[in-house]
């Protein structure tokens, strides 16, 4: 959106600069010069807005991953029976292994 706006900002003020004086035969002091001035000024002020400031991504890290931790091997299993006084009956607890 901006950009838009700056170009026809920059247009606007070239067609105005164009349009605010009649051309003259053989009075030369100095038009030419300021033409050639203004209408470099209104292409760097348009090509500017047109080409707009340039992104670039950072460079590249280097990143070193640390050495994989290896847990022991764990697994399930039913352990020895016990007597729930609750329930009235034997039962075997499920119990972690880790080797």
């Amino acid at each position: 959106m901006k950009k838009a706006l700056f170009v026809v900002a920059a247009a606007a003020i070239a067609v105005a600069g164009i349009q605010s004086e009649p051309a003259h035969a053989g009075s030369r002091g100095g038009a030419v010069a300021a033409g050639i001035i203004g209408g470099l000024a209104a292409g760097a002020i348009i090509g500017g807005a047109v080409a707009g400031p340039r992104y670039y991504g950072p460079p590249p890290a280097y990143v070193v991953e640390p050495e994989p931790v290896y847990a022991p091997r764990c697994y399930w299993t039913r352990g020895e029976p016990v007597w729930d006084d609750y329930r009235g009956v034997w039962v075997r607890p499920r119990m972690k292994v880790c080797d």
